[in-house]
């Protein structure tokens, strides 16, 4: 395969910045040419996502950080996954009559984790005060940005929820009906939001910490914890159960919370240790998929390859079928990650991939884990896990199952001067998960939704209990010096699409950009992660620029291949750290991710 590039690879020595939006990288950027380093460039360029891309975040949303310091090159989690409701029982969702989590609405709302993940990467990493990092996202909401065209769809799909059922959401997104692509749109609602954070952090007084923990008060105990709590006890809101329902989420739920510094997960790959977040998060999936690739040469083999493809995707079916049996918050229940990446446990793993391609979800063996996937795909027929009745509006449902599949969250990447880096993947809080609360404008995260209520299964909902996301920022040192921050947007296929960019890049000798450029595809072979959590055993969804003679190739192995438009999947951004050179690459897809440097 030759390698193709829409644009080149940024290479500088000072500083670079990619995410899925030019606007946040260029946030992130102007805070490194003031004298910020990556910490305070990536709170700088994570606010701004949350303004500029309402589709895929939110204030109200997750994100799970990677981190890297230079003073130490230590590898850092910063988990700002929140947990469920203290009173959030299996019970509870049962005796409404439901049997699965719904997508949407206050139910499914879980503590929103990011401003506290952010805040404490500032306060213990960064060098600049809130007001500074938060300008270019204040800025953004109160003057407005250029609104995406993505974003105009997705508010058009929600206009009739909005209108007859959600309309604190019309108030902000449909004052002047649908907004146009291109159109300047603000949310003054959120900026004076933010502008009261400040103000409450300045009043606060003291030292550069002690300002931002005030801020953090002020959402997780103040006037923030407040309206998230009146507007869950006070409002009925129709999910996709189809029915009306209040939140469980309170202030207090918020105030014993908050985001915690932990160990990342490793494995060690050739000359390179791949660091992941734990098991309440698949990030664990790219190392159990490093570990069976380990068994196998894939030096003789090109990326565009159908043995190589056919591999991938059976590797990959092996590893997620683990995610679905073993995976959850290790706060409630015991993961063996030792045996899931062990030599002796993959080298009998590996014995399962033969030249076709397998239909079934086989999760392994551990001795003292007697635990399956919730749902075992054992034959060709996709499986839909039935719901509680029709959604009365069914755009809801297509935007979170639609939109969620092809990337309904956001990546970014910073590197500074001095060797400092950052990998962070926010997301949740969408404007189509939830109504917006008023006083507040952003709505809630919804990632409850990722629960399961079986108590058999790993992920079952508990009180306190972090859900199973999906977000998977990467961070690898080569040689064991911090090397490469890289990441992407789409849900379910991030361990997958993310990968491949890596391995393109170690293998293949592809640039970043090559590698984020070429084509991909990914399997959808396993349950998803979102409502209605449907799999589609042995299908493989392509991007149309592989050579008919590959698909081909793929289907007589017994893959049922599915061809998209030829630049449709993977919406990754990478940053390296080569030597003296610093080097980023963005995803050119929908033509709004950028990398920046100098």
């Amino acid at each position: 395969m030759n390698p193709f590039t829409t644009r080149p690879e940024i290479v500088g020595t000072f500083g670079v910045v990619a995410s899925t939006h030019w606007l946040a990288s260029s946030a992130g950027m102007r805070i490194l040419e003031l004298g910020g380093n990556a910490f305070d460039a990536a709170v700088a360029a994570g606010l701004t996502l949350q303004v500029v891309e309402p589709h895929l975040n939110g204030p109200a949303g997750e994100v799970p950080i990677l981190i890297s310091a230079a003073n130490s090159e230590k590898v850092q989690v910063i988990c700002g996954q929140g947990v469920a409701p203290m009173s959030a029982h299996a019970s509870y969702f049962k005796d409404l009559g439901l049997s699965l989590m719904p997508g949407t609405g206050l139910l499914p709302a879980v503590v929103p984790g990011a401003f506290d993940a952010w805040m404490i990467m500032l306060r213990d990493y960064g060098t600049f005060d809130l007001s500074t990092v938060a300008e270019p996202a204040i800025g953004y909401a109160e003057s407005g940005y250029p609104l995406l065209p993505a974003i105009s769809a997705v508010i058009e799909q929600m206009q009739d929820l909005f209108s007859s059922h959600w309309q604190t959401s019309a108030e902000v997104y449909l004052k002047n009906g649908v907004p146009q692509a291109g159109a300047l749109f603000r949310n003054p609602k959120l900026a004076n939001t933010y502008r009261r954070l400040l103000s409450d952090a300045k009043s606060a007084g003291g030292s550069r910490e002690n300002q931002i923990d005030a801020a953090r008060d002020s959402w997780y105990k103040g006037f923030v914890a407040e309206a998230i709590d009146n507007f869950c006890s006070n409002n009925s809101v129709l999910d996709t159960s189809g029915n009306h329902h209040k939140g469980l989420l309170c202030g207090e739920d918020l105030a014993r919370w908050h985001a915690t510094i932990e160990e990342p997960l490793k494995y060690d790959y050739q000359n390179y240790t791949i660091c992941k977040t734990g098991p309440w998060g698949q990030g664990p999936v790219a190392l159990q998929h490093l570990a069976l690739l380990n068994q196998f040469d894939l030096s003789e083999l090109d990326f565009g390859d159908p043995e190589h493809i056919h591999l991938l995707i059976e590797t990959s079916k092996l590893a997620f079928a683990d995610r679905e049996a073993f995976y959850g918050d290790p706060n409630f229940l015991d993961v063996p990650m030792d045996a899931l990446l062990s030599v002796e446990y993959n080298t009998s793993r590996q014995l399962l991939i033969d030249d076709h391609a397998s239909l079934l979800l086989t999760s392994g063996q551990i001795q003292g884990f007697d635990r399956q996937p919730v749902v075992p795909v054992d034959d060709m027929s996709p499986i839909e896990i039935p719901g509680d009745g029709e959604p009365t509006m069914s755009s809801a449902v297509d935007v979170m199952t639609m939109g969620e599949r092809r990337g309904d969250n956001c990546h970014l990447d910073v590197i500074d001067r001095w060797g400092n880096m950052v990998s962070a993947t926010p997301s949740g809080g969408w404007l189509s998960s939830s109504p917006v609360i008023p006083e507040l404008g952003f709505p809630l995260t919804t990632r409850g939704q990722m629960f399961w209520l079986d108590e058999n299964a790993a992920a079952c909902i508990e009180p306190g209990k972090r859900p199973r996301t999906t977000l998977t920022p990467s961070l690898a040192l080569r040689d064991g010096k911090p090397y490469m921050a890289f990441g992407t947007p789409g849900g379910d296929q991030q361990d997958q699409w993310s990968l491949h960019v890596f391995l393109k890049h170690i293998h293949c000798g592809m640039n970043l950009q090559e590698a984020i450029d070429s084509p991909d595809f990914h399997s959808n072979h396993f349950p998803s992660s979102f409502y209605p959590r449907t799999s589609h055993p042995g299908v493989v969804t392509v991007e149309g620029r592989y050579s008919p003679a590959v698909i081909k190739e793929l289907r007589s192995r017994g893959h049922m291949v599915e061809v998209e438009a030829d630049w449709s999947l993977g919406r990754c951004s990478a940053a390296v750290r080569d030597g003296n050179l610093l080097r980023a690459a963005a995803n050119p897809r929908a033509m709004q991710g950028y990398a920046v440097g100098r």
